[in-house]
C-alpha cells in the first residue's frame, strides 16, 4: 500500500487537489474555511438540520450512470471524495452570473426568512430535480424531509416546490373526495371584487423555466479517472490518524486483516456522529470505495442478495422495484421494511448510510434490524481465511462473540429471504415526530400459518428502543406455537411479552410506562392488521374485524398539503408605484438562496486571528475546589485561557436590575455556567484544550431543578407581581360552582438556525474595538463590552449585517460572551472569533421559561366565569435575566380574549439551578395564555358546554376594560371568532367530528377553536424610541439606516417600502447596508413585535424631513429626476441627509395600584384546528388549521402571512412535540436536533387556511399597520386543545369519567398514556421512590 500523494475531487465544476490531506476534516468546514464557499451553512454538526446540504455526483464505470445524491457535508470526511463531483449552492447559480429557477422560485415565493436555512432547502431540492426533472408532491416533500427550518412554517416553501410539479396547480389531494381545483380554494383565493388587483403572493408566469440541459455537467476527467482507476488501495496520513481506502474486495480484506481494530467506514452516519460527540478516537479508518461486489443486487431464488455498501436510498428503491414485480406473497418483508426506510432519517443520511453500516452499528433503536431479523435474514462474510454466513438474529444483535464477526471479517451482503403463503411482516414504529426522528420504540413481528388453518406455526417478534440493544421475545414466541389466531391468544401474548421485555423504571431514555405500552399496543395492531388480511384471504374461516376496529390499522402519515392565504386588496386609489400593502419579497431572498447572504461567521478571516471556546461547568451546583490549566495552556496553539480572575472587577454587567456575572468565581449554579474560555489558533485546538481544564468542584446543597422544588425552599426572584380587579372573594359567594386546577408547561429551545457567533477585532490604534455580532441588541453589546474594556461606548462599535434566526435568545447571554472574547482580544490585540457548537448553544442559553400554574375559579352553569384566583410560577434558571420582565408580561396578558370581572393573579419567577431562561417569542403569553384556556376548558366541561360556547360567553363586548384599566374596543376580537368560525364551518365539522368518533375505537379526531388578544408594547415609554438615518447621493439614490435587526421579519424591506413611499421614488433606488451603533446610536433592543412598527415611524420622519426641504426644488421641475433634484438641492446648499426619531408610544404601568396604560394597541385572531389520534400509539395528525388576524393594514403581506405561519407552527412546537430532557443532576440530555425535535415539513397541518380581516384604521401606528411577530406563537396551542377533544373522546367512549390532567407539551407519550385502555392497565408499574429515574419532568 502507497501512500497516495494527493486527494482529487471537483467543487462546483472546478478541480480541487489536496496534497496534504488531513483524513480529519470534514468537508463543510473545508468549504467554508479553505475554499471560502460560506453558503453551505454550519447547524447542528450532526446531519440532523440540512443546513450544510450539498450535492455528491459519481460515476459508476460498470453500469455508465451517474449518481447525484444530496448530503450533509457536516459529516462527510473529505478523504472519502476521491473522484466525486461536489455541488453547493454557490455552483449552481449567482446574481453574478444567473440565478437557478429553485432560488428564483424558493425567494419569490417568499420561502425565506433569515435565509440561514434556505441554501440547504435549495440543494435539497436541486438534487431531486437533477434525478427527477418533473417530481411529484410527494418526492419534494420527502426530499426536504432532512431539512429543518424554523422561521418560515414551510407552507412557502412547499408553494415553491409545487411549481416544478407536473401538476402544479392542484393540491393533489382528494381527501375529502374532491379536488381541490373543483372547489375553487387552490393556491390563493379570488375576490369577489373584479376592479381590484388579484392579491396573489406570486406570479408563477414570471418564473424562469426549468431547462435540464443547462445544468453543470460532469467532470469528463472524472470518468476517465473512474474507467481507468489504478487497482491499488489509497492512504492519505495525517497528524492522529490515517485514513484507507481499498478499491477492490481483495485490497478490502488485506486492509481488515492488518488493522482487525479499525472501523469499516462508508457514509460515515454512525462512526461521525460517535466521534464528534462521544469522544470516540478511531486511530485507522478503512474506507472501502466503489468496491463492486459491496453493491450487488441479486434476485434468487430464495430471496433477495443485497449488497452492504448500498446506500439506504438505494435500497428503498430496489424494494420499491421488487414490490411491483413480484407477488403480493412473497415480499411481506419487502414491504414492511420500505415502510420503515420511508421515515428513516431524512434523504441526506439515507442516501449517505450503507445498508452494511446500519446493520453492523446495531443501534438499540435501529429500524430496519428488528425487520431483518424476524425475516430471517443471514450475513454474507468474508475474510482472507474464506466466505461463511451467520444469521442475523438476537445473538448477532447483541454482539455475542460466538455469533458476531471475527475481528478480520467484513460483511459483503445480506440475504433477505422472499415471505411465503401464509407468512406476515409487520412494522411499527412511535417516534416524537412522524419523519427524520429516532424511534422511541419499534418492531418487527412476523407469523407463518403453515397451511392457512389460522393456527400459529412459526412466531417472531423484536422490539428495538427498549434494552441496550435489539431485543427478541423469543420464548413468548415459542410458548405461543401451536395456538390459533384469536383474541385469546393475543391476550396471552400481551402478558408473555411484557414478562420477557421487561424495561426497568431508570432505563436510559425515560418514557418506560410509554414503552412497555407500545410493547403491547404494537402486538396488538400487529393481531388486527393479519386478521384482516386472514380474512380477506379466507372469508368464511374467519370473523370480521369490527367497523370500529378497522381504523387502527391506517397510518397517519398525511402526504399532499395545501393551503390559501386571503389578504387585503390594495386601495385602487393608491398610486401604482406605491409598494405599501404589496406582497414585496424579502430584500435579501435571493441572496438568501444563492448562499450569498452574508451572516456573522462567513466574514473572512482576519490576519492572526484566534477562536475562543467556553469551558462551562458540568454541577449544578457545586463549590468550585480548583481550576488546573496547565494542560490545556501546553498545546500546541493554545495561546491563552481567560478567568474571572484576569476580568477582576470587570466581570458582570447589569442591564435590567441585577447585575449578570460573566464567569463563575468560586461557585457554579448550573450546568453549562460559564467557568472560563481557552483562546487557541484554531477552533480544533481550541475544543481540544477545553477538554483538558481540570476543574475540582464539591456539590452544594441544595440542588433546584423544578418548580415544586423552589417554591418547597422558597427559592424566589423578587418582586412577586401581582394584578386584582373586582372583588374576588365576595365574587366565589356568588358562584354556582367553583372549581381548582393546575397544569404544567415544559420550556422551548429558541433553536435558532445560525447558533451565537461573533467576531471581535481590534482596530489597532486608540483602544478602538469592531464587534461583529448576531444579536438582536447592538447597543447592549457596545455598552457591556466598553464596560469590560473600561472604554467610552464611542470606542466600540457593533455592526450586525443580518441574524440567522433569533427569537429573543440573542441578548443577554450573547453580550456575556462578547464581552468575554473582546476582553481576550484587547489583551492580545488580536481579532478572535467565536462560534458556538449547537449542543454548546443548547446548554448554554436557555430558552422559555418552564410555567406552572394554578387556578380556582368561580362560575355559573352557563358557563360565565365570576371569578378567578390565579398563580403563575415560571422557571427562571440560576440568574435573573429577564425572568421578573416575562413574568409581568405573562400577568398583563393572562386574561387572553376573556372579560373577568373579578380576578386575582400573582406571579413569581424562581430561582433554580438550571441555565438561566430568557425572551423568546411571545414572551410569557404563550404560558400564561395557556393557563387560562385550561382553565376555560375546564370549566365548560364541568357545566357540559363545549369550550368554544364558554369561551364565546366570556369573551371581551366591543368597548371593554382590561384588568388593568387599560380601554379596549374588542369589535375586531368578535369579527374574527365570527369569521373563523365561518371559515372553518366549524359547526359542520364539529359534527362530522363527532361522527367520526362514534365510528372508531381506536382513532380519535379533536376538534378546537382559540382566540387571542395580543397586547402589543414595552411597558414605557424610553423602551420604544426608534432613531432613522437616510441620506440622498448626488446621483439620486438612497441610503438609509435605522436601528433595528433583520432577523427574518423582513425589517428591512418594509423600511425600504416606506422610504420609497415617503419619498416617492423607486425600491431599487433605496438601499440598506445593516445596522450599526456607528450610524444609529443607542437604539433599543430588537423584539416585542415592534420593530418595523418604531423604526419605520423613524424612517418615515426622516423622509418627510427631507421632502420638505426639497419641496421648493422639486415644485421647480416637478417632471425632473431625483439626481436632478439631489444636484440642485446641492447646488443650492440645502442638506441632503436627515435623522428621523420617534419618541415610543405613550406607556405606563403601576404595579403597586395595579394599573396603567402599559400597550399601544391589541393584536386580534382565533384559530381553529382538527387533529387525529392514535389511541395505540399516541401518534397524531394535524388535518387543517384555519387562522384568522386583524393586521391593521398589512404594510408587506407576503411579510405578515409568513410571520403568522411560523410563529403559529413554532407555537404548535411548543405544545405538542419540543420536548427538553433533563437529568436528576441537572443536566441537558436534549443538545441538538437528534434528540430536541421541532416541527419538520411533516408537522405541518395537512390544509392551513390564513385570513386576514378588511384593513382597520389606527392614526398612532405607521400606516394603521400592527406588529405580527410574536401572537400568533399561542394559537399553536389550537392544535395542544384539539388533541384534548380527541382525548376526551377516547376516554369518555372508555367510560373514564375522571379529571383529564394533561400537560404541556402534549406529546405522543402523554397522549397515549391519557387514552387509558386494557392495555395501558397491563403494563407493570414502578412505585415512586423505588428507582432513579432517567429524566426529571422540568
Amino acid at each position: 500500500m502507497d501512500s497516495a500523494p494527493e486527494l482529487l475531487f471537483y467543487v462546483n465544476g472546478r478541480k480541487v487537489i489536496e496534497k496534504n490531506v488531513d483524513p480529519e476534516m470534514m468537508l463543510l468546514p473545508y468549504l467554508r474555511k479553505k475554499l471560502r464557499l460560506t453558503g453551505t451553512k454550519y447547524g447542528c454538526g450532526g446531519g440532523g438540520c440540512g443546513a450544510c446540504t450539498v450535492m455528491i455526483s459519481r460515476y459508476n464505470p460498470i453500469t455508465k450512470k451517474i449518481r447525484h445524491h444530496p448530503a450533509n457535508a457536516c459529516l462527510i470526511p473529505i478523504c472519502s471524495l476521491y473522484g466525486s463531483a461536489v455541488t453547493t449552492v454557490e455552483g449552481i447559480g449567482s446574481t453574478k452570473t444567473r440565478i437557478h429557477p429553485v432560488q428564483e422560485r424558493i425567494a419569490k415565493c417568499h420561502g425565506t426568512q433569515c435565509g440561514f436555512c434556505t441554501p440547504g432547502m435549495v440543494m435539497s431540492i436541486y438534487t431531486l430535480l437533477r434525478n427527477h426533472p418533473e417530481p411529484t408532491l410527494d418526492q419534494l416533500t420527502d426530499a426536504l424531509g432532512g431539512n429543518l427550518c424554523r422561521c418560515t412554517g414551510y407552507r412557502p416553501i412547499i408553494d415553491a416546490c409545487r411549481t416544478f410539479c407536473k401538476t402544479s396547480g392542484c393540491c393533489q389531494s382528494k381527501e375529502n373526495g374532491i379536488c381541490c381545483l373543483d372547489e375553487e380554494i387552490n393556491g390563493l383565493q379570488e375576490f369577489e371584487d373584479e376592479n381590484k388587483i388579484n392579491p396573489k403572493l406570486f406570479l408563477e408566469e414570471d418564473f424562469l423555466p426549468l431547462d435540464p440541459t443547462q445544468e453543470l455537467i460532469f467532470p469528463p476527467e472524472l470518468m476517465r479517472m473512474a474507467e481507468k482507476q489504478p487497482q491499488t488501495t489509497r492512504v492519505f496520513g495525517g497528524d492522529r490518524m490515517t485514513w484507507i481506502s481499498p478499491v477492490t474486495l481483495k485490497e478490502l480484506l488485506e486492509a481488515k486483516f492488518k488493522y482487525p481494530k479499525a472501523p469499516v467506514v462508508m457514509g460515515n452516519t454512525s462512526v461521525g456522529p460517535e466521534v464528534k460527540f462521544k469522544g470516540v478516537f478511531h486511530p485507522i479508518i478503512i474506507s472501502p470505495d466503489r468496491i463492486e461486489e459491496l453493491s450487488v443486487v441479486n434476485h434468487g431464488h430464495n430471496g433477495l442478495t443485497l449488497g452492504a455498501g448500498l446506500s439506504l436510498d438505494q435500497v428503498k428503491d430496489i424494494l420499491a422495484d421488487v414490490i411491483q414485480n413480484f407477488p403480493y406473497e412473497k415480499t411481506q418483508t419487502y414491504r414492511a421494511l420500505l415502510k420503515h426506510l420511508a421515515t428513516l432519517a431524512g434523504s441526506q443520511i439515507r442516501n449517505m448510510a450503507s445498508l452494511g453500516g446500519h446493520i453492523m452499528s446495531r443501534h438499540l433503536d435501529s429500524d430496519l434490524n428488528p425487520l431483518l431479523a424476524v425475516g430471517n435474514c443471514t450475513l454474507n462474510l468474508l475474510s482472507k481465511e474464506g466466505e461463511r454466513q451467520i444469521a442475523l438474529n438476537e445473538q448477532f444483535l447483541s454482539k455475542c462473540p460466538d455469533a458476531d464477526l471475527k475481528p478480520h471479517e467484513i460483511l459483503v451482503s445480506v440475504n433477505i429471504p422472499y415471505s411465503r403463503k401464509w407468512e406476515f411482516v409487520s412494522a411499527f414504529r412511535q417516534a416524537q415526530r412522524q419523519q427524520n426522528a429516532l424511534a422511541i420504540v419499534n418492531s418487527g413481528m412476523r407469523v407463518f400459518f403453515g397451511e392457512g388453518g389460522g393456527i400459529i406455526r412459526e412466531l417472531s417478534i423484536f422490539y428495538g428502543g427498549v434494552g441496550p440493544t435489539t431485543i427478541c421475545a423469543k420464548n413468548s414466541c415459542q410458548k405461543l406455537i401451536g395456538r390459533p389466531w384469536n383474541e385469546k391468544t393475543l391476550d396471552t401474548a400481551c402478558r408473555l411479552v411484557l414478562e420477557e421485555v421487561s424495561l426497568p423504571g431508570s432505563a436510559p431514555g425515560g418514557k418506560v410506562e410509554f414503552k412497555r405500552t407500545l410493547i403491547i399496543s404494537f402486538l396488538f395492531k400487529f393481531y388486527l392488521e393479519v386478521s384482516q388480511i386472514l380474512r380477506r384471504m379466507d372469508p368464511s374461516h374467519y370473523p370480521q374485524l369490527t367497523d370500529k376496529y378497522e381504523s387502527a390499522l391506517e397510518d397517519l402519515y398525511s402526504r399532499h398539503r395545501w393551503s390559501t392565504a386571503k389578504y387585503q386588496n390594495v386601495d385602487p386609489k393608491q398610486p401604482p408605484q406605491d409598494p405599501i400593502g404589496h406582497p414585496i419579497m424579502h430584500l435579501s431572498g435571493i441572496k438568501h438562496a444563492t448562499g450569498e447572504a452574508i451572516y456573522c461567521d462567513d466574514l473572512p478571516v482576519v490576519d492572526r486571528e484566534l477562536f475562543l471556546t467556553f469551558v462551562t461547568s458540568s454541577r449544578a451546583h457545586a463549590k468550585i475546589v480548583s481550576i488546573d490549566l496547565s494542560e490545556a495552556l501546553s498545546l500546541p496553539g493554545v495561546v491563552d485561557v481567560v478567568t474571572a480572575e484576569h476580568l477582576g472587577d470587570a466581570n458582570s454587567f447589569c442591564l435590567l436590575t441585577i447585575p449578570e456575572q460573566f464567569l463563575a468565581t468560586d461557585k457554579v449554579f448550573c450546568v453549562g455556567h460559564l467557568v472560563c474560555a481557552v483562546i487557541a489558533d484554531s477552533e480544533v485546538q481550541a475544543k481540544r484544550a477545553a477538554m483538558r481544564v481540570k476543574i475540582v468542584y464539591k456539590d452544594l446543597e441544595p440542588l433546584i431543578l423544578t418548580i415544586e422544588e423552589a417554591i418547597q425552599h422558597n427559592s424566589f426572584f423578587e418582586p412577586e407581581r401581582k394584578l386584582e380587579y373586582g372583588n374576588v372573594d365576595e365574587a366565589f359567594k356568588m358562584a354556582d360552582q367553583i372549581l381548582e386546577g393546575e397544569i404544567h408547561m415544559g420550556g422551548q429551545e429558541h433553536f435558532y438556525m445560525e447558533t451565537q457567533s461573533m467576531l471581535v477585532v481590534p482596530k489597532g490604534e486608540d483602544q478602538e474595538m469592531d464587534v461583529y455580532v448576531s444579536t438582536q441588541f447592538p447597543k447592549y453589546i457596545q455598552d457591556i463590552v466598553a464596560s469590560t474594556l473600561k472604554l467610552p461606548a464611542n470606542k466600540v462599535m457593533c455592526h450586525v449585517r443580518r441574524v440567522g434566526g433569533a427569537f429573543g435568545g440573542k441578548v443577554i447571554k450573547t453580550g456575556i460572551m462578547a464581552a468575554v472574547t473582546a476582553f481576550a482580544a484587547n489583551k492580545h490585540g488580536r481579532a478572535i472569533r467565536c462560534i458556538l457548537e449547537r449542543g454548546e448553544d443548547m446548554l448554554i442559553t436557555g430558552g422559555r421559561h418552564p410555567y406552572f400554574g394554578k387556578y380556582r375559579a368561580g362560575f355559573m352553569n352557563d358557563g360565565r366565569i365570576l371569578a378567578l384566583d390565579m398563580e403563575h410560577y415560571s422557571n427562571g434558571g440560576a440568574s435573573l435575566d429577564e425572568s421578573i420582565f416575562v413574568i409581568e408580561m405573562g400577568l398583563l396578558k393572562m386574561d387572553n380574549a376573556y372579560k373577568f370581572p373579578n380576578l386575582r393573579c400573582r406571579g413569581r419567577a424562581c430561582r433554580t439551578n438550571l441555565p438561566s431562561n430568557t425572551a423568546l417569542r411571545g414572551f410569557g403569553f404563550p404560558q400564561a395564555g395557556l393557563i387560562t384556556e385550561h382553565c376555560i376548558t375546564e370549566v365548560a366541561a364541568k357545566c357540559g358546554l363545549s369550550p368554544e360556547k364558554v369561551r364565546q360567553i366570556n369573551m371581551y363586548n366591543e368597548i371593554d376594560q382590561t384588568p388593568y384599566k387599560q380601554e379596549i374596543n374588542a369589535e375586531n376580537l368578535i369579527q374574527c371568532w365570527r369569521e373563523c368560525m365561518a371559515m372553518s364551518s366549524y359547526s359542520l365539522r364539529k359534527a362530522a367530528v363527532e361522527k367520526f368518533n362514534a365510528e372508531n375505537y381506536w382513532k380519535k379526531k379533536g376538534l378546537a377553536m382559540v382566540p387571542l388578544k395580543y397586547p402589543v408594547g414595552l411597558g414605557s415609554l424610553a423602551a420604544g424610541q426608534a432613531a432613522a438615518l437616510v441620506h440622498i447621493y448626488l446621483d439620486g439614490s438612497v441610503l438609509v439606516t435605522h436601528g433595528g435587526i433583520e432577523m427574518g421579519q423582513g425589517v428591512h424591506t418594509k423600511m425600504i417600502q416606506v422610504a420609497s413611499r415617503e419619498l416617492r421614488m423607486p425600491m431599487s433606488n433605496v438601499h440598506l447596508r445593516g445596522t450599526s451603533t456607528e450610524t444609529v446610536p443607542n437604539a433599543n433592543v430588537s423584539g416585542g413585535s415592534v420593530v418595523a412598527d418604531l423604526n419605520g415611524l423613524a424612517v418615515k420622519d426622516a423622509c418627510q424631513t427631507l421632502l420638505k426641504r426639497l419641496e421648493p426644488i422639486i415644485s421647480k421641475n416637478p417632471q425632473g429626476t431625483w439626481k436632478d433634484w439631489a444636484q440642485a438641492a446641492f447646488d443650492e446648499s440645502i442638506g441632503l441627509s436627515a435623522i428621523g426619531y420617534f419618541r415610543g408610544y405613550e406607556s405606563d404601568m403601576n404595579w403597586e395600584k395595579g394599573e396603567g396604560h402599559p400597550f399601544e394597541y391589541f393584536v386580534y385572531g382565533a384559530a381553529c384546528s382538527e387533529v387525529e389520534i392514535d389511541c395505540l400509539t399516541g401518534d397524531h395528525k394535524n388535518i387543517r388549521t384555519d387562522i384568522v388576524m386583524d393586521v391593521g393594514c398589512s404594510i408587506n403581506p407576503a411579510l405578515d402571512i409568513g410571520q403568522i405561519e411560523g410563529a403559529f407552527i413554532q407555537g404548535m412546537g411548543l405544545y405538542t412535540i419540543e420536548e427538553l430532557n433533563y437529568s436528576p443532576q441537572g443536566i441537558l440530555y436534549s443538545r441538538g436536533p437528534n434528540q430536541y425535535k421541532i416541527p419538520a415539513i411533516c408537522d405541518v397541518p395537512t390544509e392551513l387556511h390564513i385570513s386576514f380581516l378588511p384593513p382597520s384604521k389606527n392614526s398612532n401606528t405607521l400606516y394603521s399597520s400592527k406588529g405580527l411577530g410574536e401572537s400568533a406563537v399561542f394559537l399553536g396551542c389550537s392544535v395542544f386543545f384539539a388533541i384534548r377533544d380527541a382525548v376526551s373522546a377516547a376516554r369518555q367512549e372508555r367510560g373514564l369519567c375522571g379529571p383529564l390532567k394533561l400537560h404541556s407539551p402534549l406529546t405522543p407519550e402523554k397522549i397515549r398514556m391519557a387514552c387509558e385502555d386494557k392495555f395501558t392497565k397491563m403494563i407493570p408499574r414502578d412505585e415512586p421512590g423505588s428507582y432513579i429515574p432517567w429524566n426529571v419532568c422540568i
